[in-house]
């Protein structure tokens, strides 16, 4: 009988106060508004949303960190083809300002990347700030042949592989290739709650 290897992705300790887990069904209202408050009311219309639209995030890559029971940090990785390569976008990353000097963004970083590698991905990808994510090993060295559906900064399209070779020659579009989803009902009631504007 072969015994179940139980795989933590807690993080406690005095440095930081904080547990990244798993996202649960129970973290949607809290990460929504967290995504609002550090990314506007716009963020729906951004480039990357276009690969996240209707699609769910990749299995066991979708993570949440909690500071006392609120959730301060979430970040999830989603299924693309990459100009027909397989591989995963990352974001969006948000962390609540005030827990923004505790590590929470580095943390969820770590945790992501070392599941994507377990779970035997071989690239991510991201639109970001190469200072930010250059120490996390991502660069634009392999995604200039990249594009993304809408505009977006080419400088700031970024990727990473896991696996040597991964992106090797990776041209063309990125599209979403995660299951489809229908919508939750926690977003019918987000949209519904949205003012509806009145014709002049």
């Amino acid at each position: 009988m072969t015994a179940l290897r139980k795989t933590s992705i807690a993080l406690l300790t005095d440095a930081a106060p904080f547990v990244i887990r798993a996202e649960r069904a129970s973290d949607v209202l809290a990460r929504e508004a967290l995504l609002d408050a550090c990314f506007g009311a716009n963020r729906q219309a951004r480039t990357c949303q276009r690969l996240r639209d209707g699609r769910a995030p990749a299995e066991g890559l979708a993570l949440s960190a909690l500071r006392q029971g609120r959730l301060v940090g979430t970040l999830r990785l989603w299924h693309v083809s990459a100009g027909g390569r397989r591989a995963l976008v990352l974001g969006p990353l948000a962390v609540d300002p005030s827990c923004r000097h505790l590590g929470v963004g580095g943390a969820l970083m770590k945790q992501a990347l070392a599941a994507a590698k377990a779970r035997g991905h071989g690239a991510v990808i991201l639109l970001g700030d190469e200072p930010y994510y250059a120490r996390f090993g991502f660069s634009a060295a392999k995604t200039g042949d990249l594009s993304l559906p809408g505009p977006f900064e080419h400088d700031r399209l970024l990727g990473l592989e896991l696996r040597d070779g991964a992106l090797d020659g990776a041209g063309g579009m990125i599209v979403p290739t995660g299951a489809i989803v229908l919508k939750t009902r926690a977003a019918r009631a987000k949209t519904a709650l949205r003012p509806v504007p009145h014709a002049a």
